[in-house]
């Protein structure tokens, strides 16, 4: 298992950036795909941004160009640098990783961090 702990989140105005960190309790370095997911209050869990260990990148429609993902694998963070922030990016923003384990596809998660964008 790998423990995830984010980071950055917060209170900022419409036009805004935050950083998000997430760092992980081992090394990445093999680890297939790290992510970033938002879920806003009555809304179900979504897709923001994955990298994959070979540093390939995805995004969602409604945040490309504004935010970039990045990882740090000596740091064994990953990072999302979100910029020109929009009050419909309010939302608690968890990171993911996800890897085989040798028997199945683990999927571990961090606890969350709150992003709130005011108008």
């Amino acid at each position: 298992q790998v423990r995830l702990v984010e980071s950055g989140g917060g209170l900022v105005q419409a036009g805004g950036s935050l950083r998000l960190s997430c760092a992980a309790s081992r090394s990445i370095f093999s680890i297939n795909a790290m992510g970033w997911y938002s879920q806003a209050p009555g809304k179900q869990r979504e897709l923001v941004a994955v990298i994959s260990s070979s540093g390939s990148t995805n995004y969602a429609d409604s945040v490309k160009g504004r935010f970039t993902i990045s990882r740090d694998n000596a740091k064994n963070t990953v990072y999302l640098q979100m910029n020109s922030l929009k009050p419909e990016d309010t939302a608690v923003y968890s990171c993911n990783a996800r890897y085989w384990s040798g028997t199945s596809i683990v999927n571990d998660w961090g606890q969350g961090t709150q992003v709130t964008v005011s108008s």
